[in-house]
């Protein structure tokens, strides 16, 4: 693992460029939730364990990277065929955890900065793209905090199961979006607040199936399409979706659907 050096003065980027490992490390903000940065940090350590705590989003993941892929390959006008489709462009990971999507987007080509609220979860990642010799530009910190910084802009801001944990969802998105270089692409991933998410996002998954530890999600956070709509109507950005995700427990696998009921993804791409 590649040491960083605390001491040095932060570097702003130049368009389209991540963060150093020698910017400030700390991460601050408004949009930090001290209780969920808290629970995550807690679990750090096991991000890459398949068969740990986050086993759940290990078996969602395929489904995921499969929608992410096809919609940019789409929007930004890529070769879904090809190996590397994003060779050139930038991308920003908010929240990215210990690094399970931005490992990904960089082995399809793109430059990636990927930023996190927990130090812990950084660690990790970093540990982790280090040992498989993945150049990423991991950073603790929120994306108000870089924005003020002269971040960016980026080709595709993604944000996925972050917003539902965030203190002003709004905020985060606008902030999110104003990252987005014109004709880029930003994918906000979250869970519905229907009653059929409670019963199978919530109870189910959390106390029934023990998919995630007891108490990972509020459900009166949880967003409504329609929500995240309204969050970016007066921002560039033209909003598509839902795109549902969905598990089939005949084939132990998820899957893309209509089906937005409970796991789905919002697309918005900022005018050119």
């Amino acid at each position: 693992m590649t040491a960083s050096n605390d001491t040095a003065a932060p570097r702003i980027p130049r368009e389209g460029q991540g963060f150093s490992q020698n910017s400030s490390e700390a991460a601050f903000g408004a949009s930090i939730d001290p209780a969920d940065v808290a629970r995550f940090s807690a679990q750090a350590a096991e991000w890459w364990d398949a068969h740990g705590p986050f086993a759940p989003l290990h078996r969602f993941n395929p489904a995921r990277l499969k929608l992410i892929r096809e919609q940019l390959c789409t929007r930004l006008g890529r070769d879904e065929k090809a190996l590397r489709p994003f060779e050139g462009l930038t991308l920003l990971d908010v929240g990215c955890g210990g690094g399970l999507i931005a490992e990904p987007m960089r082995r399809m080509g793109f430059q990636v900065t990927a930023i996190d609220a927990s130090a812990e979860n950084i660690g990790t990642a970093r540990a982790h793209a280090d040992m498989v010799g993945l150049d990423i530009a991991y950073r603790p910190a929120t994306v108000e905090q870089i924005e003020a910084e002269g971040a960016g802009p980026f080709d595709v801001v993604l944000t996925m199961e972050v917003i539902e944990h965030v203190a002003d969802p709004g905020a985060f998105a606008r902030a999110c979006s104003r990252l987005v270089k014109p004709g880029g692409v930003m994918m906000v991933a979250t869970l519905n607040r229907t009653l059929k998410s409670l019963a199978l996002g919530k109870v189910a998954a959390e106390y029934v199936l023990r998919w995630v530890p007891a108490g990972t999600h509020d459900w009166r956070q949880f967003l409504k399409p329609d929500e995240i709509r309204a969050m970016l109507a007066d921002e560039p950005v033209t909003v598509e979706g839902p795109y549902g995700l969905a598990y089939d427990p005949l084939n132990d696998r998820w899957r893309q659907t209509p089906d937005a009921d409970i796991n789905y993804m919002m697309v918005a791409t900022r005018a050119a």
